[in-house]
């Protein structure tokens, strides 16, 4: 988030290039605190500090991982793109991108609402039925998207 609380760090992928939150997988013997701070660095050039921990997302399929969302704060550095990251922009809490995959638009809203806890809930947003229709809208994104869940990388070049 912006330090005014009014706009959104997200990055387009280079794999799938849809507009996402910044993060990734946490690596063996490391937490996922020390992973999303790793992430933002290799994905937006940014040092960041936590905030707060907003949400803890736990699996209901297979196109799903326990996922946990952090509030962050940028503390150094400046945009930098790399291997996985194509763009990177700011964008207004109330003009997001038009095709946000889910869960994405919910997990901002649900990180702007400052709650006193941490949410812990089923990532209920990533579907198989939801997945077979965004495949009629975006077939190639939906393909992408399949691959990359076997790492199966496509990556743009620069």
């Amino acid at each position: 988030m912006s330090e005014d609380k009014k706009q959104v760090l997200l990055i387009k992928r280079r794999d799938v290039p849809v507009w996402v939150l910044p993060g990734g997988g946490v690596e063996e013997e490391e937490s996922p605190e020390e992973a999303i701070i790793r992430e933002m660095q290799e994905e937006t050039g940014l040092t960041v500090t936590i905030e707060r921990i907003v949400g803890e997302y736990f699996p209901i399929n297979r196109l799903t991982r326990l996922t946990y969302l952090f509030a962050l704060s940028p503390v150094a550095g400046s945009f930098s793109t790399g291997s996985e990251t194509k763009e990177i922009r700011y964008f207004s809490i109330n003009t997001l991108p038009k095709f946000l995959p889910p869960p994405y638009e919910n997990w901002i809203y649900e990180t702007i609402q400052n709650l006193p806890f941490t949410i812990q809930r089923k990532l209920s947003e990533i579907t198989y039925l939801r997945l077979i229709k965004a495949f009629f809208s975006h077939p190639v994104l939906v393909l992408r998207f399949i691959l990359s869940r076997f790492s199966l990388h496509i990556n743009d070049k620069k």
